[in-house]
């Protein structure tokens, strides 16, 4: 665990990986803890019709019937296998167990519909995959559906011993700038979330952390930035399913639960903020996924009793920068800083570090980095750049601070200036009509491109020419008078992956195509 009591900079300089050569998730996020600790709670599952404390040494227990009905249909060391389940103790214990027996474990999310479950097992080579009866209803005529319920198992499946180079997990990228990919981590990738982690949430593992997050465990974010992070630490985490996110029953989680740490999407809070909500006795808040503006941030403060800290990564390479009001100021606008262990830079077309704007990239040794894109090699080839693996994001680092200026594929040309849409989407957000926004470049055969936003209002809200006019003249008022959008389309809905995050290429696409009408 991180010293609380260094100095950023003394983190980070002193820091080196202690990664041991033979390495076992199920042994770091549950074998050990259970050894020496087994009634120590490990995890908070409120998804039945009552809470249930779930002790390392029943969540031990869980994984090892569940290993041994796995073993009994013939999974072996390197087999891929799904887990198709929300956030409950038998998703932990499901993973767990697949990493017992050496296998790969291969998450999926239940708000899939066919055609996204049939890419990724068929794409993967998955055949059985452990769920819950709605999920095997899901999953037939797609693979063999693993059911387990309560019980002890009727013999100990010990803990292979793996290489921390190993493959245990492949998880699916959501999609946002193509096909799905599937990003194959090793043993140590666990290790490799712990410094950035443990920055977001201003050095978790201290005395009474208890930690949740509504985004689902099929994700990376909530995978491995709170699930298995909590595990590791001895922190207990909530398990609590939400169809739909409501301010009102996140809140009464809150309090019935102690919960004291949470990683709330972008998306949440804006919710939270639309309904004008508080929350008090959290001893942190971290969010990741799209820059927090300044207004966002200073609004958590005062609701939320906390600064705000933000995180970057992405399912290839995970946790790499973070912000950490405990140790550091926030920078508006900004990511935050390299999490310890992990060296990011800006590069140029020629692999150099830049201090002008250039392509974010992660140099190779970070532990939280993937192995390669599943059977892709020419894809994985493509994604590094010489020593740096390339995020597909352009940006700029100033002061050691990480600013964001959009996706390569996203940035707006327009009269000369390069604009990122999510400044834009960010001073849109905060006007009282604006609901959700996305920003794309239109073009334009004067100005190469000009910014045009889509825009869902809120409910009562009416979709007329002084509302556009209005919302216009907010964003130059806010931005500058070059990057306002000069056109507004008002949608009913925007195209969103399943993590919440806008398809900005279904955007573009739509915007080219209105200048071809």
């Amino acid at each position: 665990m991180l010293d609380r009591t260094l100095s950023y900079d003394a983190l980070r300089d002193g820091f080196a990986w202690n990664i041991p050569p033979r390495l076992n998730m199920a042994a770091q996020v549950c074998d050990d803890w259970a050894a020496r600790s087994p009634a120590r709670t490990a995890i908070i599952d409120m998804t039945g019709a009552r809470r249930r404390d779930v002790s390392y040494g029943t969540l031990r227990e869980m994984a090892e019937q569940l290993a041994t009905g796995l073993a009994d249909h013939g999974v072996t060391r390197g087999d891929r296998v799904g887990v198709l389940r929300s956030q409950d103790a038998w998703c932990a214990a499901a993973h767990i167990a697949i990493w017992k027996l050496g296998a790969i474990s291969v998450p999926l999310f239940k708000l899939f519909r066919e055609d996204a479950l049939r890419s990724r097992i068929e794409d993967s080579g998955l055949t059985l995959a452990v769920s819950d009866a709605e999920g095997a209803g899901m999953l037939e005529g797609l693979a063999q559906a693993l059911v387990p319920e309560d019980g002890v198992p009727e013999l100990l499946t010990p803990t292979l011993d793996t290489a921390a180079e190993d493959p245990a997990v492949l998880i699916y990228t959501s999609g946002t700038t193509g096909k799905p990919k599937g990003a194959l981590h090793a043993h140590r990738v666990l290790t490799g979330h712990l410094p950035g982690v443990e920055m977001s949430h201003d050095f978790l593992g201290r005395e009474g952390d208890c930690l949740w997050t509504p985004a689902d465990w099929a994700w990376i974010g909530g995978l491995f930035d709170v699930l298995m992070p909590g595990l590791a630490l001895g922190v207990p985490v909530v398990a609590a399913r939400m169809a739909k996110f409501s301010v009102s029953e996140c809140r009464d989680l809150i309090a019935s639960t102690g919960i004291r740490n949470i990683f709330f999407p972008p998306t949440a809070l804006r919710m939270l903020k639309a309904e004008g909500a508080t929350i008090p006795g959290l001893r942190s808040v971290a969010s990741g996924g799209e820059p927090l503006g300044a207004e966002m941030l200073a609004w958590g403060r005062e609701a939320l009793g906390v600064t705000i800290n933000e995180f970057y990564g992405q399912t290839e390479c995970n946790m790499v920068v973070s912000s950490c009001a405990a140790s550091f100021a926030a920078r508006p606008g900004c990511a935050g800083r390299a999490a310890p262990g992990h060296e990011v830079a800006v590069i140029d077309d020629s692999g150099a570090v830049t201090g002008d704007e250039g392509d974010v990239a992660v140099r190779r040794g970070s532990a939280s980095m993937m192995l390669e894109y599943w059977e892709k090699p020419e894809a994985t080839a493509e994604k590094f750049r010489g020593e740096w693996m390339l995020t597909g994001d352009r940006g700029v680092i100033e002061d050691g601070f990480l600013r964001f200026v959009g996706r390569e594929d996203d940035v707006i040309t327009s009269a000369g200036y390069r604009i990122g849409p999510g400044e834009v989407e960010d001073c849109l957000l905060t006007h009282p009509a604006v609901a959700t926004a996305g920003v794309v470049g239109k073009p334009d055969p004067l100005r190469t491109e000009i910014v045009k936003a889509y825009i869902v209002l809120k409910d009562g809200v009416d979709p007329s020419p002084d509302t556009e006019q209005d919302i216009v003249n907010y964003v130059k008022s806010r931005l500058s008078g070059h990057n306002y959008p000069r056109e507004i389309a008002f949608v009913d809905a925007l195209p969103m992956t399943v993590t919440g995050k806008v398809i900005r290429k279904e955007l573009k696409a739509r915007a080219v195509a209105e200048t071809q009408a």
